[in-house]
């Protein structure tokens, strides 16, 4: 078997500005053991990326924004795949294994307002986009009568629909925001439970892949 040093590594990833970042995040942890290993990353668009009509409110964990990248891992195509953790469905497809759970960053969710407003700017009636029903249940508990109205696609996406004046504040996960460097935006953070494993990165390689595995343990944060 060839070493690490000797290969480029076939990895994909959604192709979103955000899922770009967190495959750097990813890689940069890894080449802190392997300074020399070297990746090709392969962008896809899933379902979730093409679907923005259907809201994830009542969504179970299925592999909506998993599924086509997942299927290049047990087709051979690629190595591994890199997404955000919350996104993995439960289970995962047959076959499949999550060789590594990163440290992440803050889990966060954070309320984001226009420029130069905050949460005093609002007022009863005022839209507040969100997709999540747990997001939603945390905005009803500020006290105030807002319309919860769903809003799906990028973080780019969802914040021009605030800078138009379509809604009037968006809910994101704050680790969005440290990742792709908007933490000038006015925000404020929700109280509540995150979602389970929010801010953090998955690896997911074929489950038989044991060269994989042992690649991505070192940054696994479940046995660190």
């Amino acid at each position: 078997m060839k070493s690490l040093d000797e290969i480029t590594i076939p990895i994909a990833a959604r192709a979103s500005e955000l899922s770009r970042v967190q495959v750097d995040e990813v890689l940069e942890e890894l080449r802190q053991f392997y300074p020399r290993a070297k990746f090709d990353s392969v962008w896809m668009e899933t379902s979730g990326d093409k679907d923005l009509i259907t809201s994830l409110r009542f969504m179970d964990k299925t592999d909506f924004f998993t599924k086509e990248i997942d299927y290049l891992i047990l087709e051979g195509k690629v190595r591994a795949a890199i997404h955000s953790a919350k996104d993995l469905p439960d289970p995962l497809k047959d076959g499949l294994c999550c060789a590594a759970i990163t440290k992440g960053v803050d889990s966060s969710d954070v309320l984001v307002f226009r420029d130069g407003e905050d949460f005093d700017s609002l007022m009863d009636g005022d839209k507040i986009a969100t997709s999540s029903l747990r997001r939603s249940e945390m905005i009803l508990e500020l006290g105030r009568q807002f319309q919860i109205v769903d809003i799906r696609g990028t973080i780019a996406q969802r914040l021009s629909l605030l800078e138009r004046g379509d809604v009037d504040a968006v809910v994101v996960a704050e680790s969005a925001l440290i990742r792709l460097k908007l933490l000038s935006k006015s925000r404020m953070k929700l109280s509540g439970p995150a979602a389970d494993l929010q801010g953090q990165l998955a690896v997911v390689v074929n489950k038989d892949d044991e060269e994989m595995i042992r690649l991505f343990s070192c940054i696994d944060s479940r046995k660190i």
